[in-house]
């Protein structure tokens, strides 16, 4: 397979005539739609709404949020530009509240904006745009290189556990723990996939098999509760998932059900990976006890779709998020190199080289 054949299969988001268009991930894998946005508001309900997900790809798509916003307003005096991006910043920043790498687009855009002080109301709209692009291509340079690091982990004939999606439908393109097996696979490895549906809104099921099968990387789905099974039989080699928060103390925040893996491949002594940009990184966060976990609908918890199978009015928890401490985790993968046993000195490290 020759370098590059797998890196653009799935287009997450895509910018054509001053549109943002992102894939319905809702509707996956059975209907492959485009969603055409045109405003920082959309672009926030889209996020909200897992329209979009994933912590790279919504950072792209609030940053091309703000990019939408400064040309809808390009043709105004630049003050009233200016207020209105102010309102996209707050619109896109409450879309939702776990993933750091939305913060961290919307805080670099709106400290771009303010250094342009200077332009015009359709001047700034130009720069921004071009930023939002700049933004994107770094997200798929930096994909490419976390899963250049990651592939050196994987061995010719590994199977592979990964949970939730995190993918190029995670990303602007490549993925992340995706990433690293697309790599490896590029490089040659015959690398198999164990794919759990991830429960409550199955992106392992949807997102992650559909995916892999686009690409013809071998992929097994199974249930959520069939990995510990799987790890006592000697059927699982390395597990690699994604992440949405990283403390700086290594504490890993991912989708509800990592922390459960975590810990059965702890019991079971296999490697488990994270693969994460520095992006994710929020060394604001002490540790994982201070990340913010997001609650979602009961009704992802009750049913699926149409389809309804628990009783009405039942009590329902819904956290879309756990945190994995940094203990259980063999290393972080990033676009600098990989973290062994992962703790706050050497997450600092990272930014400091």
């Amino acid at each position: 397979m020759r370098d590059g054949d797998l890196k653009k299969t799935v287009e997450t988001l895509r910018w054509i005539d001053n549109r943002l268009e992102m894939i319905d991930q809702r509707l996956l894998p059975h209907q492959f739609v485009y969603v055409s946005h045109e405003s920082a508001a959309e672009v926030a309900t889209s996020i909200r709404d897992m329209v979009i997900r994933g912590a790279p790809a919504i950072g792209v798509a609030a940053a091309y949020g703000v990019a939408l916003e400064a040309l809808r307003w390009r043709d105004q005096p630049a003050q009233e530009q200016r207020s209105a991006l102010d309102e996209a910043f707050s619109v896109l920043s409450a879309s939702r509240p776990t993933a750091v790498n939305l913060f961290w687009a919307i805080e670099r855009m709106r400290v771009f904006c303010r250094n342009q002080s200077a332009a015009d109301a359709s001047s700034l709209a130009a720069l921004v745009v071009a930023e939002a692009h700049r933004i994107y291509q770094e997200d798929i340079q930096i994909n490419q290189s976390l899963g250049r690091f990651g592939a050196e982990l994987l061995h010719d004939g590994d199977r592979v556990l990964t949970h939730c999606n995190a993918g190029a439908l995670a990303t602007a393109g490549h993925g992340t723990a995706l990433g690293v097996i697309r790599s490896a696979v590029e490089s040659g490895k015959k690398i198999s996939v164990w794919a759990d549906e991830t429960r409550p809104f199955l992106q392992g099921a949807r997102l992650t098999a559909w995916e892999l099968m686009q690409d013809h990387i071998p992929v097994t789905l199974i249930t959520d509760n069939m990995s510990g099974y799987l790890m006592s039989r000697g059927e699982i080699d390395r597990i690699i998932v994604g992440a949405d928060r990283v403390a700086a103390n290594g504490d890993v925040a991912n989708k509800i059900g990592t922390y459960m893996v975590a810990v059965l491949a702890h019991r079971h002594r296999i490697p488990f990976y994270v693969a994460s940009p520095l992006s994710t990184i929020d060394l604001a966060k002490a540790s994982g006890a201070d990340i913010p976990i997001e609650e979602r609908a009961p009704c992802e918890v009750t049913g699926y779709g149409e389809q309804f199978w628990a009783p009405v009015g039942v009590s329902v928890r819904n956290p879309s998020f756990d945190v994995t401490p940094a203990s259980l985790i063999t290393g972080i993968i990033t676009e600098r190199g990989i973290v062994s046993a992962p703790d706050a000195g050497k997450i600092r490290q990272l930014f400091d080289l």
